[in-house]
């Protein structure tokens, strides 16, 4: 038991040691193939995570600021060179601390190595740097001066004066460098072609390119490449030939690709499912720094799948990917006004029971229609419409072109919230929109004067930061309070900000906690991560473990990959169920409740994938409803029962369908489930049989929901019928007639008592058909006349003065 907890231990230790996601290399969207906004997001990068306020401490985490940010090569030595901090000592609260083996001291950094030159004027002589060249100082070989391109570096300090010189590689290594960069250019174009065009051909095109460059054994286009064919997108799928890719790259250390295979081995895709595999690759990944992989692990320590539960080791993951995305949603200024985008989760039960009821997506006959009322000059159309393109999403492009073009025709009509958000596009800056603060404040301030919340917040952010005016913490802290009385979520966070700081105001943890919770109601994924940075430290709050994880989980969900869930959706709208269930299967991995269900939904339908056979699809069914039942979804508890009730995927067991209807019951408040417990009650299959109890249930149900008042009313009447012939079975009648006394009930003299009263009722029958017999009789009708004959076409006039005049009532 001891050695058990000392290697998770060491474990934890070697992850906490990788550093914050400042020192750890990671791209921005680890899930290729989702469209970026930027073509520079394929690449890796090192983005601190800044607080939204600039300061070095945001909700109790010290991180780096961008001057003490290490270096791109220092961050990417993750295995070898782990020495620039100590390594953090962890102790799960709870636990005896024990004592560890104590770390080797961390390796020297080595010095740059010095290339000897081949040729030139100085073979076998070191190059030196820096050296002078035209006037100009160059710290590494260069490839300036020549036609062929090879590097050369000088010998000497002063090449303009002493001309030694040589070359920094052979002839063969500068071939292979050509080549590589000309591999590299042709990657980033295709790359540049995904990202900017909405043309399924041209995207294939893009992809047959990448395929080329693959074949050349360029890494990057491999990944690409073997993503594509794994989901589907713009090329065949073919699990087989991707899987083979992934093992390549896995080998040469890619850990994309080891993350892809620990999916395939969770998945049992192209191979026999094997959770132990997984667990290593997705270990493996995300030591390499691969985000998806470190959120994968998080889920997978939180809910205990294939591993022990553990809080604490899923808030180290959790943590590590939410300070990455919230980094970038800080840097970016996406969230400043609109508190992030906004992940569109599509359950495929409701989209098929109920179509057109998904409300996060909008068709195209309703763009086209607001369209139409923004052109006949409807303002809340415009509004509309430009916060679509402004911020994309529900199935619209973004587009700040068309945003600014509905913004300024609503301003101009004197919408406030159209200014507040021109003012909100110039203080920001786009591709169409150049940044300009005075204009943004120009704006801000028209909005705010006349009440605007989103102006006050402009002007707020502005008097914060210094935008166009002189830092002004009093003037801030003024804004954002107009805006939070009005609601406005994010004039409610930076008044948490600037209560948890102490900028402008007494430091107070309490106010900091009010405003944070006020904002995380509309969603804000900054309120989320600082309430969730508050739970983990308990700053200002009892320490919440469980609190932090979900606080955390919730912002790494909002994260570049959350759009594969769209990607998903267009899959299953095309009918193509086999890549809908990749992708949502991969979601499904990183802990999405939504894609588990949708997972789930797809292999329950008789029409589904045919990836797996059709005896594994109810057992992954069952597996994947299951796991979305314990994030609290109703419908897959109440699944799970129907599972259990009918042998779906496992034995027929009503005792365990007994229970989770029960819970869905009790904790969900379902009315389908209390009614499948009445019938249960009813039939007495796994619970005993109680027509009291059924009743009681079914009435339950007919007061949680107005859908099951019909269904209801047929039970309790089948109920009603079933007790009373019960009832009659369990009577004896003759037993009971014969020992009815009449004279006892009655009296002794009730035969005269019967005898009047049927004396009384025959005497009324008869006085009634007497009645009847001398009512009067109706005269027959008046038979019709016949119709006289048509007289000849040229009497026309002979004929109007002929015709009978109409009877009189009295003559009819």
């Amino acid at each position: 038991m001891k050695t058990t907890r000392t290697c998770q231990l060491l474990i934890v230790v070697i992850f906490l040691s990788m550093g914050t996601a400042a020192d750890l290399p990671a791209e921005e969207n680890e899930v290729p193939d989702v469209k970026q906004n930027t073509e520079g997001e394929e690449e890796e990068e090192q983005v601190p995570p800044l607080g939204p306020l600039g300061e070095r401490v945001v909700a109790g985490q010290s991180v780096y600021s961008q001057e003490e940010t290490p270096a791109p090569e220092e961050a990417g030595q993750a295995q070898g060179e782990q020495g620039h901090e100590e390594p953090q000592e962890f102790v799960v609260v709870g636990e005896e601390k024990e004592d560890l083996p104590d770390q080797p001291p961390p390796p020297k950094p080595k010095p740059k190595e010095i290339p000897v030159v081949i040729g030139g004027t100085a073979a076998g002589e070191p190059c030196v740097f820096p050296f002078l060249f035209l006037g100009k100082e160059y710290a590494d070989c260069t490839t300036e001066g020549r036609r062929d391109g090879r590097l050369w570096c000088a010998t000497t300090y002063d090449y303009d004066r002493d001309k030694k010189w040589g070359f920094c590689e052979t002839e063969e290594q500068a071939e292979e460098r050509r080549q590589a960069e000309e591999m590299e250019e042709q990657y980033q174009s295709a790359v540049r072609m995904i990202n900017t065009t909405n043309r399924r051909s041209q995207k294939r095109e893009a992809y047959e390119r990448l395929l080329k460059i693959s074949g050349k054994g360029h890494t990057k286009a491999s990944e690409k490449v073997a993503y594509a064919m794994l989901f589907g997108d713009y090329m065949a799928q073919n699990v087989t030939k991707a899987k083979d890719l992934f093992e390549k790259l896995a080998l040469e250390g890619s850990p994309k690709a080891q993350m892809a295979l620990g999916f395939l081995y969770a998945a049992g895709l192209g191979v026999n499912s094997s959770q132990a595999k997984a667990l290593v690759y997705y270990t493996f990944g995300a030591l390499g720094g691969n985000l998806v992989a470190h959120m994968i692990l998080g889920y997978r320590y939180w809910g205990g799948v294939g591993v022990p539960q553990s809080c604490e080791s899923a808030l180290t993951h959790y943590r590590l990917v939410a300070n990455h995305v919230q980094s970038l949603s800080s840097v970016a200024n996406d969230v400043s006004l609109t508190g992030g985008s906004a992940v569109q989760r599509i359950r495929l039960l409701d989209e098929v029971e109920n179509p057109g009821s998904t409300s996060s997506m909008l068709e195209e006959d309703l763009i086209q229609y607001y369209q139409f009322l923004a052109e006949k000059g409807d303002i809340q159309a415009q509004v509309g419409l430009g916060q679509l393109h402004l911020n994309g999403g529900r199935g619209v492009e973004q587009n700040h072109q068309r945003a600014y073009e509905y913004f300024n025709q609503a301003a101009n009509a004197g919408n406030t919230h159209a200014m507040a958000f021109l003012g909100k596009m110039y203080s920001e800056g786009s591709e169409f929109v150049p940044q300009n603060n005075e204009t943004a404040l120009q704006y801000f301030k028209k909005a705010s004067e006349l009440g605007n919340p989103v102006g006050q917040s402009g002007l707020g952010m502005a008097y914060l930061y210094g935008r166009g005016v002189p830092v002004n913490y009093e003037l801030a802290l003024k804004y954002f309070q107009k805006a939070a009385e009005q609601g406005w979520v994010d004039g409610q966070l930076q008044l948490g900000f600037m209560y948890y700081n102490g900028i402008g105001v007494k430091r107070d943890y309490k106010q900091a906690l009010k405003y944070f919770n006020l904002a995380s109601q509309a969603g804000h994924i900054l309120a989320y991560y600082n309430l969730a940075q508050m739970h983990a430290t308990g700053t200002g709050v009892m320490r919440s473990c469980h609190t932090a994880v979900e606080l955390f989980k919730n912002v790494c969900e909002r994260g570049r990959w959350s759009e594969r869930l769209m990607t998903a959706y267009g899959s299953f709208k095309d009918g193509d169920m086999d890549a809908a269930l990749v992708q949502y299967l991969l979601l499904a991995e990183q802990g999405y409740e939504v894609a588990q269900s949708n997972v789930a939904f797809i292999l329950d339908q008789t029409e589904g994938s045919r990836i797996f056979s059709e005896n594994e699809t109810y057992p992954r069914a069952l597996l994947h409803w299951t796991r979305a039942a314990a994030q609290g979804y109703t419908v897959a508890r109440i699944k799970l029962g129907d599972y259990h009730f009918y042998g779906y995927g496992t034995d027929v067991d009503y005792e365990t369908a007994v229970i989770h209807y029960r819970l869905a019951s009790e904790q969900q408040n379902s009315a389908q489930a209390m009614f499948n417990l009445g019938y249960m009650h009813e039939k007495g299959l796994g619970i005993k049989q109680d027509i009291h109890l059924a009743k009681r249930f079914y009435d339950m149900a007919a007061e949680a929901s107005p859908d099951a008042q019909v269904p209801v009313f047929l039970a309790l009447c089948k109920l009603g019928f079933i007790y009373a012939l019960q009832y009659l079975q369990d009577l004896n009648l003759k037993e009971a007639v014969s020992q009815v006394d009449l004279d006892q009930l009655l009296g002794p003299e009730w035969d005269l008592y019967l005898m009047t009263v049927i004396a009384l009722l025959l005497g009324t029958v008869i006085a009634y058909r007497q009645r009847q017999h001398q009512a009067p009789l109706r005269p027959p009708p008046v038979p019709p006349r016949p119709a006289a004959p048509a007289p000849p076409a040229d009497q026309p006039d002979q004929q109007q003065q002929q015709q009978p005049a109409p009877a009189m009532p009295e003559e009819q």
